[in-house]
């Protein structure tokens, strides 16, 4: 038996500026699949997303979910018809927890290794979320990790967990 949710019905947007580690491209991917995320990916890749690498990479839900690629962050927003996002970063004081979800809304994670640049940061600060640690030492979690856990939070405020269904 699983559990499942229904569908949302209008979708978060899962956006990603810049990722650079197809493992973590491709966890999204799987997460976006299960959630009936759109997944949105944003300006120089560090990988091919051509069908032979996403193959080659073992990627078997990549063609269940609805992949665009967007010159810059400017082009996505305005594809997705987003004047609002919340954007996910550990330069700020807001916890992920006092977000505003709404469905529909786009949901920016920047790249493992450079994050956020500082001007989409100072361009969204009044819509800017962390998720906190407890561990001085580890500054924020994988990225891959850090848009499940928004994702689901997300969800769950938003009332998708409210009809769940068991399949057999």
């Amino acid at each position: 038996m699983k559990l499942r949710f229904g569908h949302p019905g209008t979708p978060f947007h899962v956006v990603l500026v810049e990722p650079e580690i197809p493992p973590n491209t491709g966890n999204i991917a799987r997460l976006c699949a299960a959630t009936g995320s759109p997944l949105h990916l944003v300006g120089k890749l560090g990988f091919s997303i051509d069908e032979k690498a996403v193959r080659r990479a073992g990627l078997d839900y990549w063609h269940l979910v609805d992949v665009v690629h967007h010159p810059d962050l400017d082009a996505c927003l305005e594809a997705i018809r987003c004047e609002a996002p919340l954007i996910f970063t550990s330069n700020t004081t807001n916890s992920f927890h006092q977000a505003p979800y709404r469905p529909g809304q786009a949901l920016v994670f920047g790249s493992e290794t450079k994050g956020l640049s500082s001007e989409i940061v100072d361009r969204y600060q009044e819509t800017a979320y962390a998720i906190p640690t407890c561990s001085k030492s580890v500054r924020s979690l994988n990225l891959a990790n850090a848009v499940s856990v928004v994702v689901y939070e997300a969800l769950r405020i938003t009332g998708a967990f409210d009809s769940q269904i068991l399949e057999k």
